[in-house]
């Protein structure tokens, strides 16, 4: 399948979408939600009918916090720097969500910050609460795009191509597992192409 160009649109079928809605259901009442992707509008209307929504700009967190001086990735090995981003992302209070959206953040990150924020989505997550990520699966791209996610039903994603970054590692499955190795459960979603979607469970 050929990649997408930057700024197309590709729908998909979600299973890891249908399963993180089906998990939401199962807290019952008005679970609190976490979507990492920002605020689009296809995302809030059909998150916050089903929760209460906070939606956090990742990306730009990422770029205000790594990319304004300095080398990107270099950058994101450095406390200060760290310490920034956390700050701008991820400053909520323990237990405070029921499901989190993260989608393909994790995927550009390298390894000092990925643990990092891995810890604090941790920590933030109440037990039982489930978390929809996405990873590229082809190890030879030298390339990989940043995505912006639209819902369009519990089962259908809308993709669009923001930018294309360098990958920081090639994410096997078992690297997955190590990623979220202090989490319950890590569900894996075959697709047809290469981008997969991993259900993991707090």
């Amino acid at each position: 399948m050929a990649a997408p160009t930057q700024g197309s649109l590709e729908s998909r079928t979600s299973n890891g979408l249908d399963q993180f809605v089906g998990v939401l259901k199962d807290h019952g009442g008005s679970p609190d939600i976490l979507d990492l992707s920002g605020a689009n509008q296809w995302n809030v209307d059909f998150l916050s009918a089903r929760g209460r929504l906070t939606s956090d700009e990742f990306t730009y967190a990422a770029t205000t916090a790594f990319g304004t001086s300095g080398d990107f990735f270099a950058n994101q090995a450095d406390s200060r720097h760290i310490e920034t981003f956390c700050k701008l992302s991820l400053d909520y209070k323990p237990d405070s969500f029921d499901g989190v959206l993260i989608w393909d953040c994790l995927e550009y990150l390298v390894p000092e910050l990925l643990e990092e924020v891995v810890s604090h989505l941790f920590e933030i997550a109440r037990p039982g609460a489930s978390l929809l990520c996405y990873f590229h699966a082809d190890q030879n791209a030298t390339k990989v795009p940043i995505t912006q996610f639209r819902i369009i039903d519990s089962k259908t994603i809308q993709t669009a191509t923001r930018q294309l970054s360098r990958p920081t590692q090639f994410y096997s499955n078992r690297a997955v597992e190590r990623i979220f190795q202090n989490f319950q459960s890590v569900k894996f979603f075959l697709t047809r192409d290469h981008l997969r979607e991993v259900i993991v469970r707090r």
